[in-house]
């Protein structure tokens, strides 16, 4: 006789246990891009009044931190990576009092609060960038090559496509490793150093508990720019070193902030945080980024580009693990983000591969990243038509045509705003329009329509989050595989068990434990549980 096995409600939200060994080691954090969450003032773009209106949701669904994307003063070439001022809030987004409030109002619902620093360029609107004779005192120029320096000093490509090289009617060139309105500092100079150790500790006073890192393996480029060679280049990024990321002189910007970041700390009573937003070519390179004296997380991309294969999995699992337990560091998994397409579509199953994704991920040692959006099940927006589009590296690509090399610019489809409540765009995101058109069918997909169904994908995030809060075994902690089926990952963690199908079909196995979750329904087929096909489950042990 084949039934159902049930799982348990949603756990009450509750302190999770003090394992004393930092927050940030088991924290579940989500990502705020903050131009489509909610927009509080009709003009169809998010801001900081639309985030700390919808403060209580994050606390409810049982998130730890929140991470904001970019909301400094800036002319918005690349969605706010672009910062000509870093201690100025965009209009866009706000003001300063806004940020101000918005850090008070987390932290009073137990929410601590990363912002996005951005230190391999600037805006090209920047006072540095501005004044032509301080621009080449805080920046990377370089003569050109050629008789009458026409050509770029080298064969760098922009990741967003094209030359990474821009010349000035001064007839000298300035690099972009994005686009040409990010112009790249020059961490040579020791200004440079000085006025980042200062935007730190201006947002540290203001209250906030840590930074993410974007580019943290820039800043550093080989000595005497070296050729590459070869074009192409973006897609090398995260599979070999280059001379323009991922050098070695990184370390050393990153144990600066570290001290600094402890010193603060220490001073101030806090666990203050840095995050590397890091694409290095092995898990043991990445691991460099989280070593005792330098930043506290590292995104792991290579368990984000894994296939679903149990065999792959396992393997990124294993690596990456190994290579952080190597540093004392914890492992830090990540599914979706605002750079790549989201996992719902991106794994290729659809919601039910998605589903199993996260609750794989929730259940592993360590730190995880949610992006907004995914605990709703949101796909990838594919058929934006090309007049909205907004990703710099779209637009590269099409000037550059085929040749350009960089990213496929479509960025944009993981960045629709998201739906809060109704049956028709806007989806109660604000009072006005959205800045990127919405599909017409996600009102089932809102978070008002999910509320309160215990097989949507919303309550079955806040359901593994509360289990995640709850079980001292899920978190930070050891891991042991367990055997399994072809197809099957089996692992236990103290209390729990974990069993993940990544096979099409169901598989029978015998049931370890008590049901505690899963991502779908679990039959019973008399001594068998009967695992769905690309499910994921949780066991109580």
């Amino acid at each position: 006789m084949t039934q159902e096995l049930t799982s348990p409600g949603p756990a009450p939200r509750t302190a999770g246990p003090d394992r004393g060994r930092g927050w940030w080691r088991d924290a579940v954090i989500y990502q705020v891009y903050v131009r489509s969450f909610a927009d509080s003032d009709g003009d169809g773009v998010g801001d900081l009044r639309g985030v700390r209106e919808r403060l209580p949701y994050l606390a409810e669904l049982g998130v730890d931190a929140v991470w904001l994307t970019p909301f400094y003063a800036s002319p918005q070439a690349d969605g706010g990576y672009d910062v000509a001022d870093y201690r100025a809030v965009d209009p866009l987004f706000g003001t300063l009092a806004d940020a101000d409030e918005l850090i008070r109002a987390a932290h009073a619902l137990g929410l601590r609060v990363i912002l996005d620093i951005v230190p391999n360029h600037t805006s090209d609107r920047h006072p540095w960038f501005l004044d032509p004779d301080l621009a080449r005192q805080r920046y990377v120029f370089r003569p050109g090559r050629g008789p009458h320096g026409e050509l770029p000093p080298n064969d760098w490509e922009s990741v967003f496509g094209g030359p990474a090289w821009t010349r000035t009617d001064r007839g000298d060139w300035y690099l972009h490793l994005f686009a040409p309105e990010q112009p790249d500092l020059d961490w040579e100079r020791p200004e440079v150093h000085e006025e980042f150790a200062a935007i730190f500790r201006f947002w540290l006073d203001l209250g906030v508990d840590g930074f993410r890192i974007d580019v943290a393996h820039g800043m550093v480029k080989a000595p005497g720019l070296p050729d590459i060679g070869h074009g192409a280049q973006a897609r090398l990024i995260g599979t070999q070193v280059l001379p323009f990321f991922d050098q070695d002189g990184v370390h050393a910007i990153h144990r600066t902030w570290r001290r600094l970041l402890d010193d603060y700390g220490a001073a101030h009573g806090r666990d203050v945080i840095g995050v590397a937003e890091a694409w290095a070519p092995t898990v043991e390179r990445l691991a460099l980024y989280v070593r005792p004296d330098e930043l506290h997380q590292a995104f792991n991309f290579q368990f984000l580009t894994a296939p679903w294969d149990a065999a792959a999995l396992r393997a990124v699992i294993d690596s990456s693990l190994a290579a952080t337990v190597a540093v004392g560091a914890p492992t830090t998994w990540v599914l979706s983000n605002h750079d790549v397409v989201r996992h719902t579509t991106r794994l290729g199953g659809g919601l039910a591969r998605a589903r199993a994704a996260t609750l794989l991920m929730l259940a592993l040692p360590g730190s995880a990243y949610l992006y907004q959006g995914e605990e709703l099940g949101l796909p990838e927006v594919t058929d934006l038509p090309d007049e909205v589009r907004q990703d710099p590296a779209f637009f590269r690509g099409r000037s550059g045509g085929a040749d350009a090399g960089g990213q496929d610019g479509f960025r944009d489809g993981c960045r629709v705003p998201l739906p809060w409540t109704g049956q028709a765009p806007p989806y109660g995101f604000g009072p006005g329009g959205s800045w990127l058109p919405q599909p017409a069918d996600w009102g089932r997909l809102s978070v008002a329509a999910q509320t309160g169904d215990p097989a949507s994908t919303l309550e079955l995030y806040r359901t593994a989050l509360a289990l995640r809060r709850r079980l001292p075994g899920l978190g930070d902690g050891e891991m042991a595989w367990q055997p399994a089926p072809e197809g099957v990952l089996a692992f236990r963690r103290p209390g729990v068990l974990c069993t993940v199908n990544t096979r099409p079909g169901p598989v029978p196995v015998p049931p370890p434990g008590e049901l505690l979750l899963s991502s779908a329904p679990v039959a019973s087929d008399g001594p068998s549980a009967v695992l769905p096909g690309d499910s994921c489950t949780w066991w109580a042990i």
